[in-house]
């Protein structure tokens, strides 16, 4: 479900939204890989983490909605086109993002009860499945924060070139090397003199 928006205050919403997730997804991400394999910053940063990951999800629908209105403004490339596709991957790989935050932090919880009774006196130890899921949760957090930083390069680095590879000022750069190659081969530079011609 993907929520259209034109426009924030007149300017084109897209680039002002896709801003924002280019950010906070990556730092979402940081503080979720931060919190899986240090303990000490879990209880500082761990919740923030679950609450910035959240918002992200909310601002991804916006993000691609707005695209698909842009999109309907701009002409069709081959460019925008595999943006397009490529930014559909983005809802899954947060989705994954908050799921991971808040399974860290619920098993954090749960453990730590666990650990309190056992302190507490109680016969009863930390079950077998607490040591099981340990790493099987600290796995999955690595693995949704390294795949949403990639899935977001990804996404983002098409929306740069479809937006100006297109551009003279993007023909000109990729062809640069070309105008380079004709400067060594002998073409006539500013301010330098053409040699006369030899005459036989």
């Amino acid at each position: 479900m993907y929520l259209e928006i034109s426009d924030l205050a007149g300017l084109p919403a897209h680039p002002l939204i896709v801003h924002a997730v280019v950010v906070l997804v990556p730092l979402s991400a940081l503080g979720l890989l931060v919190s899986a394999v240090w303990p000490a910053a879990r209880d500082r940063i761990g919740w923030i983490t679950v609450g910035l990951s959240t918002f992200c999800l909310v601002l991804i629908p916006l993000a691609t909605g707005s695209g698909e209105n842009l999109e309907e403004r701009v002409d069709e490339t081959r460019l925008v086109e595999e943006h397009a596709e490529l930014a559909e991957r983005m809802l899954p790989w947060v989705v994954l993002l908050v799921l991971a935050a808040v399974a860290l932090m619920v098993f954090v919880h749960v453990r730590r009860r666990l650990d309190e009774r056992v302190a507490d006196g109680s016969p009863a130890e930390r079950p077998g499945w607490a040591r099981i899921a340990a790493p099987l949760v600290v796995a999955f957090a690595v693995v949704a924060s390294i795949g949403s930083v990639w899935v977001t390069y990804e996404v983002g680095h098409s929306g740069a070139r479809a937006t100006w590879d297109d551009t003279p000022a993007g023909e000109h750069e990729g062809g640069g090397e070309e105008h380079e190659d004709e400067g060594e081969e002998g073409a006539v530079l500013p301010g330098v003199p053409s040699p006369a011609p030899v005459r036989a």
